[in-house]
């Protein structure tokens, strides 16, 4: 058994490599700049290195100095163009692993870069398959917690399926996936206005947006607040811009649907009916944990604890809201699933956001946002949007309430 190199042995450019692609992995699993920054120095300072991170969601600059030379002689500085990040549980928590592994001792930085290499294989034709059913399945089942009538919720799935399909065809389109938003909301909106025209009437806005809830950027309007509120303003505010070009596009394809729709004198029939029993609601609520379990590609020993904080956000937010109203019920559930992320990564020593991501998911205001944008542009009224707008406001504040105050009732030991 080969023992790893000693790190006061390994060069100096070695270390740094090892930074870096350290840095580009945790951005490309979706980590806020906050968790990367502190991450990053924390894993460079166990290196022998001093760093100076700066991280944006398309970008970072990392700046090196070796503290046992004098000062600017050593300086290496790294600028990093990158996509924006998206979750991936799974390979969060093996990068997370291997980062603790060289900073114990336990792994060299060349078996190091073996073992991330491996995270590099492309998905499976299986995995390709699963995400796109699991694109159908967390929109049939957001229309099934919204109790939808079962066309709603037909169409929402056939919706949710389609568009996994756009969102797998758009990794070897890139004109598609500058598009990809918009695309998929005309398209969601266009097979919904059809069906109410010519079948039964539907639950028109609401079939809509559980039809693109996995596209919508409700997870990264919390993530833009919440590294506003920790002084990542440059950070916050270009993931806060993002978020809202998300909607906005999201908007303009479901208005050109309408639009078409009006011009060749289509009259969908739209109604407002929530007839399901309560069961279709709890069945859909385990359905739609499952569905991000596998959209978050979190790990298969991972999926009961993933479900449960999804569920558990959903629950917790649910009965706090029928109690204290709907904005106690967000900032408990955002409380309670932050504390319990921090617990994990503490007694655990895995990366919390295995709790903490699929916790707030259904409690952030992607949805809300949307709607109030499509009511905007139906009724031409600044004020019939205004009211969904402000309530998108009212959950980002309880939500970011919640995350600070569940990290002070339980600080987390460790960045991710």
């Amino acid at each position: 058994m080969s023992h790893p190199t000693p790190l006061n042995s390994v060069s100096y450019a070695a270390r740094i490599n090892f930074v870096v692609e350290l840095a580009e992995r945790l951005h490309a699993y979706g980590t806020t700049a906050q968790r990367l920054e502190g991450a990053i120095s924390a894993v460079a300072h166990r290196l022998k290195l001093d760093c100076e991170p700066w991280s944006n969601p398309t970008g970072m600059i990392l700046t090196f100095s070796d503290p046992q030379r004098p000062l600017g002689d050593s300086d290496t500085t790294r600028v990093i163009r990158l996509p924006p990040g998206e979750t991936d549980l799974y390979r969060l928590a093996e990068t997370d692993r291997i980062a603790e592994d060289v900073m114990a001792g336990r792994l060299g930085l060349a078996e190091a870069h073996a073992q991330m290499e491996q995270l590099d294989r492309p998905p499976t034709r299986r995995h390709r398959i699963m995400q796109v059913l699991a694109f159908g399945m967390a929109a049939t089942a957001i229309a099934g917690v919204l109790r939808l009538p079962w066309l709603d919720i037909g169409v929402a799935g056939l919706n949710g399926l389609m568009i996994g399909l756009f969102v797998q065809m758009a990794e070897f389109q890139p004109t598609l996936k500058e598009a990809l938003e918009a695309v998929t909301a005309m398209f969601a909106a266009t097979v919904t206005l059809l069906v109410s025209a010519f079948i039964a009437p539907l639950n028109q806005n609401t079939v809509i947006i559980a039809s693109l809830i996995v596209l919508l950027p409700g997870m990264a309007l919390t993530n833009a607040m919440n590294e506003l509120t920790s002084q990542h303003l440059v950070s916050g505010t270009a993931r806060f811009a993002g978020a809202v070009t998300t909607v906005l596009k999201m908007a303009i394809g479901a208005a050109i649907a309408l639009y078409i729709a009006d011009l060749v004198d289509l009259h969908p029939q739209v109604r407002a009916s929530r007839p399901q029993d309560q069961w279709v609601e709890w069945v859909a609520l385990v359905v739609a944990a499952f569905a991000f379990a596998v959209l978050f590609r979190a790990q298969r020993r991972d999926y009961p604890k993933v479900m449960a904080a999804a569920a558990g956000g959903f629950l917790i937010s649910r009965f706090g809201g029928q109690a204290f109203g709907s904005p106690a019920g967000i900032f408990l559930a955002a409380l309670v699933l932050t504390a319990a992320g921090n617990a994990y990564a503490r007694w655990w020593n895995r990366p919390g956001a295995i709790f903490r991501v699929p916790g707030i998911i259904m409690l952030v205001p992607g949805s809300t946002s949307l709607r109030g944008f499509l009511q905007l542009i139906q009724q031409q009224d600044v004020d019939a949007g205004q009211t969904a707008l402000l309530a998108v406001l009212n959950i980002l504040l309880s939500l970011i309430a919640g995350l600070l105050l569940g990290n002070l009732l339980l600080p987390a030991r460790r960045n991710l």
